[in-house]
């Protein structure tokens, strides 16, 4: 019972510092100039209309800070996620004021992974879909320096490029109001009951589980102000931090990032697709374009609420699937959903052609 009601007043914390502190930053995001104006910045990927005030990422960022020091204990792990996402949200600013290139995103990215690894996080072995796990420990390289270390080369690798991975693929799921921050605190709360399950390095399952309901709470607090009409956009702090912090909570939960790709599946499969779509054109996999799912689902005369709404559904049923399904039906559950998200995508397509005839 105590376990449960820290969980509650953390996830109940975190939401109302987010909320709160929406109100200040819309205001300086204002005075400062950090807001999207399509007159003055034209971005292909933006649906939004007006002025609209940028760099959400700040708040939540706080929240999920100051939470995690009023309820939380730390230790070397939990300490370079903080400053890894205080990376984050510094690069984000930065890009929302200038627009970074996007190769030096790409490159920022994989130098935060890094930092957290180094400070100890990691993924020794993996849940093989089809039975047993895959051991990513078995090759290491012993350093005497400071102290004893072992460096899990393989399990390493494979960490650095997952968080890079869900750091881009769930920023480019918040193309419409209020469809990334619900998203997330929906993904992040199942993640955190996922987590009282198995745990892995040395953060407690308890820890695990309350980092994540502060990340849910924190994300959630964001919602009000960012669902339609939105009054703050998340920028690319915010994007960026959403998907850097759900891919370290299924790092830190044993290596289940076989059940965070099911939950991630609809911005799992709009990226895959995204990327392949663009080497066919000929094209940067990381310039922006329109033609993600939610821009599909515009086109077609979908309102910005009702896609929102829609992504939030999905979260619901695919995090609740990977509580009641075991392994072998939750890799049928994936690629059965992958399927029908590709098939509606393709008639998308044919219904956005037949309405320009």
């Amino acid at each position: 019972m105590n376990s449960l009601f820290i969980s509650i007043a953390a996830t109940l914390t975190s939401f109302l510092i987010s909320y709160f502190l929406t109100f200040p930053t819309i205001v300086l995001a204002k005075k400062t100039g950090l807001v999207t104006d399509k007159r003055k910045r034209k971005h292909p990927a933006h649906t939004h209309k007006g002025i609209i005030p940028r760099g959400g990422g700040v708040p939540i960022f706080l929240s999920i800070l100051i939470s995690s020091l009023l309820f939380m204990r730390f230790n070397k792990i939990l300490i370079g996620i903080m400053i890894a996402d205080f990376i984050v949200i510094v690069m984000g600013l930065f890009d929302d004021y200038y627009d970074l290139s996007p190769y030096l995103r790409f490159v920022i990215n994989i130098l935060t992974a890094t930092i957290v690894v180094a400070f100890g996080l990691g993924i020794p072995f993996i849940s093989n879909p089809f039975g047993g796990v895959i051991h990513l420990d078995s090759l290491y390289v012993i350093i005497n320096f400071l102290g004893h270390h072992k460096i899990l080369i393989l399990a390493d690798i494979f960490a650095i490029i997952w968080l890079a991975w869900t750091t881009n693929m769930v920023n480019w799921s918040k193309g419409v109001d209020g469809q990334l921050p619900g998203f997330v605190a929906i993904t992040a709360f199942f993640l955190g009951l996922i987590a009282n399950r198995f745990s892995a390095h040395s953060i407690n399952a308890h820890n695990v589980a309350l980092l994540s309901f502060i990340v849910a709470g924190a994300f959630a607090g964001f919602t009000p102000h960012n669902f339609y009409p939105q009054k703050i956009m998340p920028g690319y702090s915010g994007g960026a931090l959403a998907g850097f912090m759900l891919g370290i909570l299924s790092l830190l939960s044993f290596g289940k990032v076989g059940t965070a790709v099911l939950i991630l599946a609809l911005p799992t499969i709009d990226a895959i697709y995204t990327i392949i779509r663009r080497i066919k054109n000929k094209k940067s996999p990381f310039r922006a374009d329109w033609g993600h799912f939610h821009h599909r689902l515009l086109d077609i005369g979908w309102g910005k609420k009702r896609i929102a709404v829609f992504y939030w559904i999905i979260a619901l049923i695919l995090g609740t699937t990977t509580l009641i399904f075991d392994r072998e039906k939750k890799v049928i559950s994936f690629a059965s959903f992958s399927i029908l998200l590709l098939i509606f995508i393709i008639l998308t397509i044919r219904i956005k052609k037949t309405q320009s005839r």
